[in-house]
């Protein structure tokens, strides 16, 4: 006799039960700030005062943030309604094996946010060797800091990365003291940051550039948009609670609050980094504004800044999406430093200068996703839903060899539509993705394949925490038993 390995599972992508939840509030939108304080966000300001006043700049990117914002609360309640993980979830709109590419597709966006957070600190590094022995090499930096970040996680060395995280408020305060030296810098050159544009625009082309600074902001989001129940499922939630709004108010508040303040915040500095030294370079700024031991200071909490951000944001997300596709035989390690390879070949220190347009392409791609999730969740399941086939390899999620073509379809011309509307990149997405699944999949695809939580759409068998319910999945639910000529398959799995 032997126990056949289950690839559909492994601890890390049960679902969380309510005990298990730590993540408070206020917790997550700690969290928030953690994440908002990268300094790729400084990018979106530097770009936008090149075409429009700061004032309009920071009003797009409160939009825009409320908007992604909205969006992620809304697949959040995935998490926190059943304790699933978004690669799990995805088997649901795109199959057992179909939701490797998606999420593949979302972690290869993470490694490349952790090459670019990783060239920004590697800058850092570089200044600060410059300034103590004269070292100038910024690439050698580089390699040296993604190392270390990459061990860091793979190791799980969790003093480094809490030290790591008190480096957010301190670059909230470094970023007050810019704002005040770069603002006075811009006026001794005789611009006024709230009002200078390099090269002002009005008319239709004041209205683009706006709708870029948003769906820019959207897009820089994105991915945690599609992903955020990997994260929700550990926030507390009360039990019994069927008011939507009181469910998620840990996620609301993080999401709504404390994103679009800080992301605002950060847009900010890098408008006023741009007016003053014509650079939204953070650490070109700051060798602008300061020097010897006050810079040495800053820059090294800038690289904390940045390992802290890659931790929780992008190698973790990015190594257990690898992890999970490569199977039981690809530990997480192994997963980290795919994540690692990944975030290097495509050259950061090349990609930053270009970013916009990345941030609205992606944005489309996995806007289509968002709307697919949400199609999926609310409209056609409602919220219902079979967990514990999610966990079987021959159950309703296998579909055709293991893909939903509805899925895919959508996920196709909802990205592909996208790209010829880059201003409007990630809403084009959403609705069309979004629309299309919805069209497909219920009156096609769940057609052929029957849903049990369609055919009985009960609260008891299928919601979770609103009625109270942890889903206890077995972790080994399959066992082979050979004989000489026979295999019998048992299944262990349970419907609570």
């Amino acid at each position: 006799m032997k126990k056949e390995i289950n690839y559909l599972k492994s601890p890390d992508l049960l679902p969380i039960p309510q005990h298990e939840r730590k993540i408070t509030t206020l917790g997550f939108a700690f969290m928030w700030v953690g994440m908002v304080v990268v300094l790729a966000t400084f990018a979106i300001g530097g770009a936008g005062v090149q075409s429009l006043p700061l004032p309009l700049v920071l009003l797009g990117t409160i939009i825009g943030s409320l908007a992604i914002g909205f969006f992620i609360s809304l697949t959040a309640d995935i998490g926190i309604e059943h304790g699933l993980s978004f690669p799990v979830y995805m088997r649901a709109p795109f199959g057992t094996i179909g939701t490797h590419i998606p999420s593949i597709v979302r972690g290869l966006a993470a490694s490349m946010w952790f090459g670019i957070n990783t060239y920004f600190g590697s800058t850092a590094m570089n200044g600060i060797l410059n300034l103590l022995w004269g070292f100038d090499n910024w690439f050698l930096c580089f390699i040296l800091f993604a190392i270390v970040q990459l061990l860091n996680t793979a190791l799980g060395i969790k003093a480094v990365e809490r030290f790591a995280d008190l480096a957010a408020p301190i670059i909230i305060l470094i970023s007050c003291w810019m704002y005040v030296s770069l603002s006075d810098k811009a006026a001794l050159q005789g611009r006024d940051v709230w009002s200078w544009a390099e090269n002002p625009v009005t008319g239709a082309a004041a209205f683009t550039a706006f709708l870029v600074v948003i769906f820019s902001n959207m897009g820089f989001w994105s991915t945690l948009s599609a992903d955020i129940p990997s994260i929700s499922r550990y926030i507390k939630a009360p039990k019994h609670e069927r008011n939507w709004f009181k469910r998620n108010k840990g996620a609301l508040i993080g999401s709504l609050v404390a994103l679009p303040l800080t992301q605002a915040f950060m847009v900010l500095i890098g408008g006023v980094a741009y007016v003053a030294v014509k650079n939204y370079d953070p650490v070109i700024a700051l060798q602008e504004a300061a020097s010897g031991l006050i810079l040495g200071v800053l820059l090294l909490m800038i690289v904390l800044a940045q390992w802290s951000t890659n931790i929780s944001a992008n190698i973790v997300p990015a190594a257990t999406i690898f992890s999970n596709v490569g199977g039981p035989k690809f530990p997480f390690w192994a997963g980290v430093i795919a994540a690692g390879i990944a975030g290097t070949i495509v050259q950061p220190w090349n990609l930053f200068g270009v970013i916009i347009p990345i941030l609205l392409f992606v944005g489309g791609i996995l806007s289509a996703i968002v709307g697919i999730l949400v199609s999926d969740y609310y409209f056609i399941r409602k919220r219902r839903v079979n967990v514990h086939d999610l966990y079987k390899r021959n159950g309703q999620f296998r579909y055709m060899n293991g893909i939903n073509l509805a899925g895919f379809i959508s996920w196709i011309v909802g990205g592909g539509v996208s790209y010829f509307f880059p201003s409007y990149s990630f809403l084009v997405g959403f609705v069309v993705g979004g629309g299309c699944y919805y069209v497909l999949g219920k009156y096609w695809w769940f057609k052929k394949y029957k849903q049990a939580e369609l055919e009985d759409p009960s609260d008891e068998k299928y919601l979770g925490i609103t009625v109270g319910r942890d889903w206890d999945i077995p972790l080994e639910d399959e066992v082979v038993i050979t004989g000489s000529s026979d295999v019998f398959i048992i299944d262990s799995s349970k419907s609570t």
